[in-house]
């Protein structure tokens, strides 16, 4: 990487996450979890999808708004039937793991810490839940050494596009990926006007191995169903495979080179 880039990237929780945010994490040298933004309904904060026998399956982690201190990701509360037991979502989560990869490659190189995540922790704040599936997958992927800011631990300021530019403000970042749909509401010349380079990201889903063939490949699931059917190490390689690298970060289309 060109040794002047020192690029910011963030993206806010989500369970489960798919293999994009991780690209994201792999091109950041800072990575920015915006676990204090507005949570979404019907978006990907408390849901995602694994592969089935017969297509593809939504878990969604129930939320109970009526207890949340605000509507800020960070207090949103997990829907609890009995405070002193594993709740029912976390039960049905993890049947229906087992049921449709048990036969995986590596489903029992992961079975116990899996089971561990469902079965004996008791989530009662979303953000925690996707704090430790977050931080779990990255090492798996062998991005455990990435620099991560919170947020919630840090002091941000403005929305949306201003957010990031005070985020490469206060990080020192000269160079921001934004997602593909940042181009619908990022104001470029706010970028210019602080000679910080915008990069919209292109992700390439790879294909793999996966199971249930004779449904076709289904592109955009959990990154669980990389894990469990490629391991470690295929995975590190697959996740990365026809997309942009770090190394050759400083020669992607930057939106903007030519105005800064």
């Amino acid at each position: 990487m060109n040794s002047n880039l020192k690029i910011v990237s963030g993206h806010q929780p989500v369970y489960l996450p798919w293999l994009g945010l991780f690209h994201k994490l792999y091109l950041s040298d800072i990575f920015v979890y915006m676990d204090t933004v507005q949570y979404l309904t019907n978006d990907w904060n408390n849901r995602n999808k694994i592969k089935t026998s017969q297509n593809s399956l939504m878990l969604t982690v129930p939320i109970d708004k009526k207890k949340s201190k605000s509507s800020k990701l960070n207090d949103i509360r997990i829907f609890s039937e009995n405070k002193n037991s594993r709740d029912f979502w976390q039960k049905k989560h993890w049947e229906s793991i087992k049921i449709n990869y048990s036969k995986a490659p590596f489903f029992n190189l992961f079975k116990n810490d899996l089971e561990f995540m469902y079965m004996e922790k008791k989530w009662n704040l979303l953000i925690d839940l996707c704090w430790y599936q977050f931080n779990y997958f990255r090492k798996i992927l062998g991005l455990g050494e990435k620099k991560i800011i919170r947020m919630s631990e840090t002091t941000f300021s403005g929305q949306k596009d201003d957010l990031v530019l005070d985020h490469c403000k206060k990080l020192n970042c000269n160079a921001v990926v934004f997602g593909e749909m940042g181009k619908n509401y990022v104001n470029i010349e706010k970028f210019n006007k602080n000679k910080i380079l915008v990069y919209y990201q292109k992700y390439i889903h790879p294909i793999y191995s996966q199971l249930y063939s004779k449904n076709g490949f289904i592109s955009n699931l959990s990154v669980i169903d990389l894990i469990l059917n490629e391991g470690p190490e295929n995975s590190i390689k697959i996740f990365k495979e026809k997309n942009v690298t770090v190394d050759n970060m400083s020669s992607v289309e930057w939106v903007n080179r030519k105005n800064i």
